[in-house]
């Protein structure tokens, strides 16, 4: 009887060992101590993230921004009080102007809609009618839209450079091809995003 409680207490500091093992928790934690540092032509904002609301899109995000994936990409779509919309490679060449907001890196990723409301620095992923068709491009909303609430995953937000946001957001626009008051008249280009940790980052607590 001693052997057989001893077997099944081994048994069961096993399993908890497995558990532990497969629990995803320290990589999420991990990417909640990281934040975006979006360089732009009109200055820096600063985003974290909600690795627990939205894994896979933050893991996505991250991934693009260490490759250098948005370099010389630019926020082509601008609608004052709605939101600013970038991260289409297709961007970076004025050449492919028509097919703006058609691009990705070449995949799609699934939805994870949430609880973050649509508010003012948020930043969520742009699609298309398919619920799972996010890639690249993401906007970051300059104004409460609770339409978009569980229509779209929201997986970070602004906690530095307002300022910038609505810089970007000041900049005159004229009419896009599908006639969408939203085309800049300048280019608003995202010159890097480093992925670094929030305690690197002066002035941030």
């Amino acid at each position: 009887m001693k052997k057989r409680i001893l077997s099944l207490a081994f048994i069961v500091c096993a399993l908890a060992g497995i558990s532990r093992a497969a629990d995803p928790a320290p990589a999420a934690a991990s990417d909640k101590d990281l934040v975006a540092v979006i360089h732009t032509t009109d200055g820096t904002m600063v985003a974290a993230f909600w690795p627990e609301s939205a894994p896979n899109t933050v893991e996505n995000f991250i991934k693009l921004s260490k490759s250098g994936f948005y370099k010389g990409t630019i926020f082509h779509r601008i609608i004052p009080g709605f939101m600013i919309q970038g991260g289409d490679p297709l961007t970076k060449d004025p050449s492919n102007e028509a097919m703006y907001g058609t691009g990705d890196p070449g995949y799609k990723i699934n939805a994870e809609f949430n609880d973050h409301p649509h508010e003012r620095g948020v930043l969520s992923m742009a699609r298309s009618s398919d619920p799972n068709s996010a890639g690249s491009q993401f906007f970051i909303m300059l104004g409460t839209v609770p339409q978009l609430d569980h229509q779209y995953t929201a997986f970070g937000h602004l906690i530095k450079g307002d300022d910038v946001l609505t810089k970007i957001s000041q900049t005159p626009t004229t009419l896009s091809a599908n006639g969408e008051n939203s085309k800049p008249t300048k280019r608003v280009e995202i010159k890097s995003i480093d992925i670094v940790p929030k305690a690197s980052v002066p002035g941030l607590k």
